[in-house]
Formats: structure tokens, sequence, C-alpha cells
């Protein structure tokens, strides 16, 4: 779902970042509107990203970890279409777009990166839209904790013990679904011995059968 770097690529990234910046639990980086300058990449912390409907709803478009970049939203139009906010206290590291620019033209290998999360971050809305738009339910939360599981993996963490950072409310605004619908299926998914649900504390106790929900194949 969300673009990804890892820590070899934000070691790589030293030199492109402007400066560190700390956020506050609820404070934004960027608003929606705002003209595309930099990209952000996390050093500690979470981050979501969300966006305003005309009727004045707010969509939840992304989460995003320590690891991973994040404000490619702005590229196209030359200003973001989404806010930032953090979840948590949280670090951010500010890479101007002119020196991401400036360092491609000297390190190809640079340029090839960003050009791999810019085509990740296509694909995680298409994915969104596909979890929207075909999944039910059950199969959007199922697809979500895998995701998370996947992410947690990648980053050196356990893939079964997950911590979530963002509210149940965020998790249906990001899926599509109604809060007590979220709820619902996480006390579902512990009664079918899915998972363990201890508040935010979630641990994965089948993932196979997340997989089976989402169609699937268990891996060999």
């Amino acid at each position: 779902m969300p673009a990804e770097a890892g820590s070899d690529l934000i070691k790589k990234l030293d030199e492109l970042v402007y400066v560190r910046r700390r956020l506050k639990a609820g404070n934004s980086l960027y608003h929606s509107g705002d003209r595309f300058q930099a990209l952000y990449a996390v050093k500690t912390g979470f981050i979501k990203t969300e966006s305003l409907h005309d009727d004045g709803r707010v969509q939840i478009t992304g989460f995003y970890m320590a690891g991973e970049i994040f404000g490619f939203d702005g590229i196209a139009t030359e200003q973001h279409m989404s806010t930032s906010v953090a979840l948590e206290d949280s670090e951010i590291c500010i890479i101007p777009l002119d020196r991401v620019k400036n360092f491609s033209r000297e390190f190809s290998q640079v340029q090839n990166h960003f050009f791999k999360l810019m085509s990740r971050e296509i694909v995680r809305d298409h994915t969104i839209m596909m979890l929207l738009g075909s999944m039910q339910s059950e199969e959007r939360l199922a697809a979500f904790m895998l995701n998370l599981s996947q992410r947690f993996y990648a980053r050196g963490y356990s893939p079964y013990n997950i911590v979530l950072r963002m509210k149940r409310e965020e998790i249906g605004s990001y899926l599509g679904m109604k809060v007590e619908t979220v709820s619902r299926i996480f006390t579902k998914f512990q009664d079918q011995k899915l998972l363990s649900v201890q508040q935010k504390n979630i641990h994965i106790l089948d993932v196979e059968g997340l997989r089976k929900l989402i169609g699937q194949h268990p891996s060999k």
C-alpha cells in the first residue's frame, strides 16, 4: 500500500535531507493545497494522510511508518492533494525536490530508487481502489492486517505482533467502513482464532486463514 524506502535507503538519503522536523501527535506537516516542494521520510513515529471531500467528509488516504516516504501526491499538480498528520510524536526528514533532482542527475541509483517509490505509490492507490470496489468488509480488514504485517517484517519487527497507531475510526475511514463494522470484524476474527485483540495490540494467530479470506494461496 504505502511507498517504502527501508533503512538502507534512508541512510543514502542523508545528504538530501534539508532538515529533520519533530511533530507532536496531531500536528500537520503540510496541508491539502500547499505547494509541493519536498518529499518526506519517516525517521520515527507514524503518519497518516487524509483528504477532505466536498461534502465535508474526511477520507484517510494512507498510513506511513518509520522507513517510509510520503508526499508523492503533489508531483503531478505541484501542490499536495492531501494533509499529513502525525498519529504519534514523530521525527520527519524533509527532502527538498530540487536536491532530489540534482542528486539524481549525478547518481542514477538514487533516481531509480525514486522511480520505484513512485511506482509503489501508484500501486498503493490502485490497491485501495480494488479494496473499496471489489472486496467485502472482512476481506478489506484482512488485507489491511496482512499489509501491516508485511511492512513490519520488512523493517525487522515481528510480523505477528502489531501495535496499531491508528484508531478504529481511522481504519474505517481508510477502508471505507463504519467504525462499528471495524470493531465487529475484529471481534469476529478473534472468535475465529485469526487474531488476538487487546485494544491496540494485535497478535496474528493465523496468517494463512487471513490469506484465504482474500483469496491468496497459502505460502509454501
